[in-house]
C-alpha cells in the first residue's frame, strides 16, 4: 500500500449552534425557556429571554418548536472549510 500525494481540506464544526431571538415578536412567556434540556436560554429582569449558555446549545430546536410566536430560530453548527492544508 503506497502513500498518496493530495492537498486535503480539513472540515471543522462552527463552536456551537447559533440562536437568534426576536426580541420584538417574544411575549415572554417563558415555554422556550422551561423546555431547553441543557439550560441554555433564561429570562433577564424584563422577562425578555437570552441565551445565557450558548456553548451548551445542542440544537434540538425545542425552543424553536415551542415558541408560540416563532420568535426563536436555531441554526445547527456547520461544517466549514479550514484554510490549512495537508500534505501526505
Amino acid at each position: 500500500m503506497g502513500s498518496k500525494n493530495d492537498k486535503r481540506k480539513e472540515l471543522t464544526l462552527e463552536s456551537h449552534p447559533q440562536i437568534t431571538i426576536f426580541s420584538d415578536w417574544c411575549k415572554s412567556c417563558g415555554i422556550c425557556v422551561a423546555f431547553c434540556p441543557k439550560e441554555v436560554l433564561s429570562m433577564d429582569e424584563n422577562s425578555r429571554v437570552f441565551a445565557k449558555a450558548p456553548e451548551k446549545c445542542i440544537a434540538c430546536h425545542m425552543c424553536e418548536i415551542r415558541c408560540p410566536d416563532f420568535a426563536i430560530n436555531v441554526e445547527e453548527a456547520r461544517p466549514v472549510a479550514d484554510s490549512r492544508e495537508e500534505k501526505q
